[in-house]
């Protein structure tokens, strides 16, 4: 079943990866409709009273933020793994256009956000919340375009969305750490270095990894760094042997990552969006869609992304870094550059870490995260129906 074609496999998981995203990004958006319906009804006190009900000391929102969604962390460090290692970023030439396109879609919207929040001040905390792109929307956009975006092209943002992935996490590590909790923090790092050892000394046991990764995130979570973390780092310990005939079972990294992503696309994302994009409307003013975070977030997600995307990656074609994706013209890679600007999963986990507890700016943050995203996402949809249909 397996072909000699060192390529084979790490396009055959690209290919399940875009379907499984792809139609999780409409489960995706279902859930969110459904919790703003919710949230706006007359089972609203219900709604929010039950992401309030702690369980062992941690309310239902807090288990499904750092609890579940380490899950999600979880897959996007293997699919990282992965694809830097025998996928489409395994060569440097193949990194070098969805890199540098994720650098300019990070670094202009949050510019934009800086430029009408101040660099300074309580709100200036928020800028990483627009930098980032819901790989599962974005391919859920493209899926109901169907074969009018050429498959370089989901290949290109597929490879983008994951670098942007990465940037993410760097920041979150970096920049929304709270007080650090030294004997945790050691313990976790022993644990981290007793997985590192096991994969060097040729472990294969997933059980053995799963259960020390969970020790892992009881360390992270009670260390001070956010516990969402120990996802990626447990994912860049599980072995991926080299590629040998029939041998995928003992490639404990691909079993892994086949396993979780219908569950991460189908359940656990469509969680997360449930739990936190329902916003009440009663009460709000009209003045909350001026409010400089929602605005920030909405320009910074729908024109920063644009903005950086296409023009990181018209300036690298033109110096001849990289190639255009095959088949693909400059209209339809500004229609995905668009598709970039929809942040919604990672932007509400990066807006509750930069302002956790503040109700009216966890408001402003859901307001301008939709808006945004919303904005981009029909905009890069109408570019991409209206781009000549690809020659193959």
């Amino acid at each position: 079943m397996h072909s000699k074609n060192s390529k084979s496999k790490p396009i055959s998981a690209l290919r399940e990866l875009l379907t499984n995203e792809a139609s999780g990004g409409i489960v995706l958006m279902f859930a969110a409709a459904t919790a703003l319906f919710v949230a706006n009804t007359a089972l609203a006190p219900h709604y929010f009273e039950v992401l309030n009900i702690k369980i062992a000391g941690l309310s239902v929102l807090h288990w499904i933020n750092d609890g579940l969604m380490a899950v999600f962390f979880l897959l996007v460090g293997l699919e990282i793994k992965r694809e830097l290692i025998e996928g489409q970023l395994a060569k440097w030439e193949d990194r070098i256009l969805p890199g540098v396109a994720a650098i300019g879609g990070m670094v202009v919207p949050a510019v934009v956000y800086l430029a009408i929040n101040g660099w300074s001040g309580a709100t200036a905390r928020g800028w990483a919340i627009p930098t980032a792109t819901d790989i599962a929307f974005a391919l859920g956009a493209i899926a109901i375009l169907g074969r009018r975006v050429p498959v370089s092209l989901k290949i290109f943002l597929t490879a983008l969305a994951i670098l942007d992935d990465l940037g993410a996490i760097t920041i979150i590590a970096l920049v929304y750490t709270d007080a650090l909790q030294l004997g945790w923090l050691l313990a976790a790092g022993a644990t981290l270095g007793l997985l590192a050892a096991l994969t060097l000394s040729g472990q294969r046991s997933l059980w053995l990894f799963l259960l020390l990764g969970v020790f892992l995130w009881l360390f992270t979570l009670k260390s001070g760094v956010h516990a969402t973390l120990a996802g990626v780092a447990l994912a860049f310990t599980i072995p991926l042997p080299p590629r040998t005939e029939g041998a995928e079972r003992g490639r404990p990294l691909l079993v892994l990552e086949h396993r979780l992503q219908p569950w991460v696309a189908y359940l656990v994302v469509p969680i997360f969006g449930f739990a936190n994009a329902g916003v009440s409307f009663a009460g709000l003013k009209l003045s909350v869609l001026t409010a400089p975070v929602t605005l920030g977030i909405a320009a910074g997600l729908f024109f920063g992304k644009q903005c950086g995307v296409f023009l990181a990656t018209w300036l690298t074609v033109s110096l001849k870094l990289a190639n255009r994706p095959a088949g693909a013209s400059w209209l339809q890679v500004y229609g995905v550059a668009l598709l970039c600007g929809i942040g919604f999963t990672m932007s509400l986990f990066v807006g509750l870490l930069a302002f956790p507890g503040d109700e009216l700016l966890l408001n402003e943050v859901k307001i301008g995260v939709l808006l945004g995203s919303i904005a981009a996402g029909l905009a890069g949809i109408v570019v991409l129906a209206m781009s000549p249909k690809p020659a193959n």
